[in-house]
């Protein structure tokens, strides 16, 4: 059996063996398209589809330069700007770093010419001025077209007071803003070929009221949709790295919260609006596929049949190579 139809098979009987357990089971329709994955490349049919479209999807390069403007944040700094100083590359083994890796991706997409580059959180390890302005340079430079959203790293300096949505808001505005090209940096949508690429920031676990506002829109326009979000979305059996919509998210399941020197996970757990975001995600029968970064592990799960791809990071060389191509 070929390599692409054992896997698409074999998420076949996956997604049978999820939707059984599931009590929305009977409410789910049809879903459009069908995926191949070998390797870190992904391809997703549907006859819906105009034209092919090429995206480049890359998390977690933690870049870490920092200069004298640095030097006021070091006591929040230090831990992550000696965490990925040098990486082995994902599939070689050979020795890289962060930012090698992130010229390697600004090339592939310029040879590949791709339609899109998704950057979908921890570009940085924390908010340097040095590192932003460097990766804003080439991805200036570079043309091509891409799209950014925040990781959980990328606006926290470790140590420095307030809750994550406020130090979230400070460090998008204050640095990161070049980045979403004027854009709104919680969401934002970009529409090739009849596909609809939305990208939400989910680097806090949550969603707030209006991203899940602009999903429903997303949703509602009845166009294929992909999404894009740093935090993997729950998935059965998985880790507390799928922490967004994961039940048992709060502050028992918090044991990072001392060595990133932030707010612990609230008591109360997941707000409704982020455990509605979950459910309608699964149910969305336009729903191509999900990607995320953040556990630095590549991996593949079918919930009710849509597909969640999480990719190896970008410090280490990785990145998902992604085609959606017209089904004959």
């Amino acid at each position: 059996m070929k390599r692409r139809n054992f896997i698409q098979n074999t998420v076949a009987a996956a997604a049978a063996v999820t939707l059984s357990n599931n009590a929305q089971a009977a409410n789910v329709p049809p879903r459009i398209g069908r995926f191949s994955c070998d390797q870190n490349k992904v391809k997703i049919y549907a006859s819906e589809f105009s034209k092919p479209v090429q995206v480049l999807f890359v998390s977690d390069t933690h870049l870490w330069m920092d200069d004298q403007r640095g030097e006021p944040f070091s006591q929040y700094s230090g831990r992550m700007a000696k965490a990925y100083n040098e990486t082995r590359h994902f599939q070689t083994g050979q020795p890289t770093n962060p930012n090698e890796s992130f010229e390697k991706i600004i090339q592939a997409a310029k040879t590949s010419k791709v339609d899109l580059l998704a950057l979908p959180g921890d570009l940085f390890s924390f908010p340097s001025e040095a590192a932003i302005e460097w990766a804003y340079k080439q991805l200036s430079e570079s043309g091509i077209k891409y799209q950014y959203a925040a990781g959980n790293h990328d606006w926290h300096y470790e140590g420095m007071d307030g809750s994550s949505v406020d130090l979230r808001k400070q460090w998008c505005e204050s640095r990161l803003k070049p980045l979403y090209q004027g854009g709104n940096p919680l969401m934002s949508v970009n529409e090739i070929n009849g596909i609809r690429f939305v990208m939400l920031d989910n680097s806090t676990y949550e969603i707030l009221p209006e991203q899940l506002q602009f999903f429903r829109e997303q949703v509602a326009s009845e166009k294929p949709l992909v999404l894009f979000v740093h935090i993997p979305l729950y998935a059965p059996g998985r880790s507390m790295g799928f922490g967004c919509g994961n039940p048992q998210w709060g502050w028992e399941a918090d044991h990072g919260y001392e060595v990133e020197r932030r707010h612990r996970w609230p008591k109360s757990g997941h707000t409704r609006t982020t455990m509605d975001f979950h459910r309608e995600v699964f149910l969305a029968s336009k729903m191509l596929g999900i990607f995320a970064g953040h556990t630095h592990q590549q991996s593949l799960d079918v919930v009710n049949g849509i597909p969640q791809f999480v990719t190896a990071p970008n410090a280490a060389g990785g990145c998902l190579e992604l085609e959606f191509l017209k089904e004959i």
